[in-house]
């Protein structure tokens, strides 16, 4: 089951939730038999030994559970080494997992532990059966059961510390069902930053006669100019007019640190032409990720910034805001979710 994106979150019959930033993960059990499968379907045990380890020492015989896997660092969550995991060689992901070990945080249950499936229960029911599970069953720290509540006043105090180990909030309609392959039941709000970039450098779009990115770059503390990603959500006629403004700035790269264009994980390994500019021009993007200090996702250009100096612009601004989270909930063993104590209280 998926969450379409939107600005705002619902209100009325729904439960609020965390989203980590991870790997989703479904887990199944049947006896002796673990595997673990990826949001695509891929499996994922091979790459996460501790979590299959810990699942098959359960007391339970049998289970589905949905939940997502994150790597923990402090009070918050490590995207790098979590994408390090997905290795070809075994030895490596067994240290990593020695080194940087995993969590399991789990957030629905979709078969029990007497092979009973709770796919047609509504949410509220499947959550008073996950919260039994867990009571009877998690034991070991690597799966923990992920926080939720009903009470907005301490969604608002989760969303407020996105940054340190959020993706944001999920919340879910409690009268639905489990499902899979939609996003009908489930609403997800990302808390979004802003940062100021230098343009570097630009793509052509297919037609060639308009913008197809701006290749953004930033400054580091010894001045180096550094490539940390793109930006491309403008109408056509606007690609169409920058690209004649585009014209006159193009010069030798100014990307001294990590420049555009090459290999990577973000292209499949591709290699891409672009065009350098002269770092002149600066413009504002809302983002959410940073991950291997680039932005993890294409961002959405804000508005151009012709007061501010491109030296102004530094990697400072990636740095990850700092602050208390949901997370220690999850990590400290806090199986009295915060939903309950609101309700005791």
């Amino acid at each position: 089951m998926d969450a379409r994106l939107e600005r705002e979150l619902p209100t009325g019959a729904v439960q609020y939730e965390p989203k980590w930033d991870g790997f989703r993960c479904v887990a199944f059990r049947d006896g002796a038999q673990i595997a673990l499968q990826s949001k695509s379907g891929q499996p994922l045990e091979r790459y996460f030994p501790e979590i299959a380890d810990a699942l098959s020492h359960l007391e339970a015989a049998q289970f589905v559970l949905d939940g997502e896997l994150v790597v923990p660092f402090k009070d918050r969550l490590d995207f790098d080494q979590l994408l390090q995991r997905i290795h070809p060689a075994a030895s490596r992901v067994r240290m990593l997992a020695q080194t940087f070990p995993a969590t399991f945080l789990v957030f629905d249950i979709l078969v029990d532990e007497n092979g009973r499936a709770l796919l047609k229960e509504p949410l509220r029911v499947r959550r008073e059966h996950l919260e039994d599970f867990a009571r009877r069953f998690f034991r070991r720290k690597s799966v923990r059961l992920s926080p939720a509540t009903t009470d907005p006043a301490v969604m608002k105090r989760w969303l407020k510390s996105v940054g340190s180990a959020l993706d944001g909030i999920i919340a879910k309609d409690l009268d639905a069902r489990y499902a899979g392959g939609e996003r009908t039941a489930a609403v997800k709000v990302k808390k979004m930053r802003t940062a100021d970039c230098v343009i570097g450098g630009y793509r052509l779009g297919k037609d060639g006669r308009s913008i197809g990115s701006l290749l953004l770059g930033l400054y580091d503390e010894s001045g180096g100019f550094d490539y940390v990603g793109f930006t491309s959500g403008m109408t056509a006629t606007e690609k169409r007019h920058l690209l004649k403004e585009l014209h006159d700035l193009e010069g030798p790269s100014a990307f001294t640190v990590r420049a555009p264009g090459g290999a990577s994980r973000w292209n499949r390994g591709k290699e891409s032409r672009w065009i350098p500019l002269l770092p002149k021009l600066v413009i504002e993007v809302e983002f959410d990720h940073v991950s291997g200090g680039r932005f993890r996702h294409g961002t959405k250009p804000l508005r151009f910034r012709p007061d501010k100096a491109p030296e102004q612009c530094t990697t400072h601004q990636l740095q990850q805001p700092r602050g208390k989270s949901p997370f220690t909930l999850a990590v400290t063993g806090a199986s009295a979710l915060p939903r309950q104590a609101a309700e005791r209280d």
